[in-house]
């Protein structure tokens, strides 16, 4: 362990996580939205967050998990009691997410609780390595339209799409225009392709923000598109893109496609921030067990999931 993390001790929030989970009467959480990349990769993200660039909107980004590898996995599972997390990564160029799905298949099969994550980018040979990455298990896929600059409904990716809504296996999309708007960031790009592709299982991430509005009207739309909660109603987010609060009715409403994300390891602030957020809502202990362990346990078919969710509806297959 670093001295870094030595000297946080209590400080990494564990006994308050647990404690929030345990409140709650689930096994644990389930995180949708963690980045493990090749250290090569992370180096090079960690910078850009410490140079304040223009993807990250500017703003001063200090990682409270700048920790090695194992020490990342530890504190998720041992300290935090996450029961499954992923492995978040993207290309930002093409000829890279190829790679990125070779090493990501590797740490998953060496890492307990990891869901097998894969990527994307349009490039000629996309539906043959997205096919192979389906082929080898994956079950959750990333895709980031700010930092790739690319269109989801690139003709290149519109076969890649139907692959996936075939298969069943959720997308995690950063296709909201927080921190800074891309090219083909907002509803709009990735609505097009919900009307050809309505049975994808899109997860906005951090709640389409700052389109918060926009995106929940996606999810009225669409039965499988979900939104994870990763930044959102955080005081560093808050500060920048405060969730509308006439808007909590609706995301009450959905509370059982809402899934927990934290961005673990590059979040600005301890892991229990996240749920400290969460829980200040006020949508309830119901609400929160769903989004927090249910709703993820039941997409990603973990074990225990079966049980009835927390709207007391019959949980449906993963």
């Amino acid at each position: 362990m670093s001295d870094q993390a030595r000297g946080r001790g209590a400080g990494t929030g564990g006994d308050e996580v647990r404690a929030f989970w345990g409140r709650l009467g689930v096994p644990g959480l389930v995180d949708v939205h963690t980045h493990f990349m090749p250290r090569s990769v992370l180096d090079k993200v960690w910078a850009y967050f410490d140079s304040a660039g223009e993807l990250v909107g500017g703003v001063e980004w200090p990682i409270t998990y700048r920790e090695e590898e194992a020490e990342r996995v530890r504190l998720l599972r041992e300290e935090f009691g996450v029961r499954a997390f992923t492995s978040m990564l993207y290309p930002h160029k093409p000829a890279m997410a190829e790679w990125l799905n070779g090493w990501s298949a590797g740490f998953a099969a060496r890492t307990d609780g990891c869901l097998h994550t894969a990527t994307l980018f349009p490039e000629p040979g996309v539906g043959r390595y997205v096919r192979a990455a389906l082929d080898a298990g994956a079950r959750v896929f990333k895709s980031h339209v700010q930092v790739g600059s690319y269109d989801p409904g690139d003709p290149l990716l519109d076969p890649v799409w139907g692959m996936i809504a075939e298969a069943g296996v959720p997308v995690v999309m950063h296709c909201g225009s927080g921190p800074a708007a891309g090219k083909y960031t907002g509803p709009g790009p990735i609505g097009r392709v919900l009307a050809r592709h309505p049975r994808l299982r899109l997860v906005v991430a951090h709640l389409g923000m700052p389109e918060y509005a926009d995106f929940l009207d996606l999810a009225e739309t669409y039965g499988e598109v979900r939104l994870d909660t990763t930044m959102a109603f955080t005081d560093f987010s808050e500060r920048t893109a405060p969730f509308p609060v006439a808007e909590l009715g609706r995301l009450r409403d959905l509370g059982d496609r809402v899934l927990l994300g934290s961005d673990f390891p590059n979040i600005p602030y301890p892991y229990i921030h996240q749920l400290q957020a969460l829980e200040r809502l006020g949508l309830g202990d119901g609400w929160l067990r769903a989004v927090c362990h249910d709703n993820g346990a039941r997409l990603f078919g973990l074990p225990g999931s079966g049980r009835p969710d927390s709207w007391g509806r019959p949980a449906g297959p993963a």
